[in-house]
């Protein structure tokens, strides 16, 4: 496991890698990543100072992926981890990778006094879904009468 460094070729490479993969899949919209996003996204990365990031890596090939910005918890007035991607390659599902990612997350929100961890699942994901609840995390909600959260997007370009 190493702590993604975005100015970092090796990094960089394996970065668009595992993201291309990712948003190419079900899970990620199926989708490629255009040219623009590969060319610009280690850039983009290293110039927010609220990112963070690790890779998993079996010998020099890539097989593991989170991204994480930090937040604020405005009701706790702290910080919060949010999980932007998870990824793991294909080939290495079920192998304890995406497990491990969460858990340096984990002990970097904990090393940032971070009151939460914070993701995103589609429901059709069960499998990410089973792995996020196993490790501690829960639907959102403040009051079970509301309901749960649902995540909301609008395009601006």
């Amino acid at each position: 496991m190493e702590r993604l460094d975005p100015s970092n070729a090796r990094h960089a490479l394996a970065l668009i890698a595992l993201l291309d993969e990712y948003a190419s899949g079900p899970e990620g919209g199926g989708v490629p990543l255009t040219e623009q996003a590969k060319a610009h996204l280690p850039a983009a990365l290293a110039e927010r100072a609220h990112y963070v990031g690790w890779l998993a890596f079996e010998g020099e090939r890539p097989v593991g992926l989170l991204n994480a910005f930090e937040g604020l918890s405005t009701f706790k007035a702290r910080p919060l981890l949010n999980i932007h991607d998870i990824a793991v390659a294909a080939t290495h599902r079920g192998r304890g990778i995406g497990r491990a990612l969460l858990a340096q997350a984990e002990l970097e929100a904990r090393r940032r006094n971070c009151c939460k961890l914070t993701l995103e699942a589609l429901e059709g994901n069960l499998r990410a879904i089973g792995l996020y609840r196993d490790v501690g995390f829960v639907a959102y909600e403040l009051d079970p009468a509301m309901g749960r959260a649902t995540f909301f997007e609008k395009w601006l370009t």
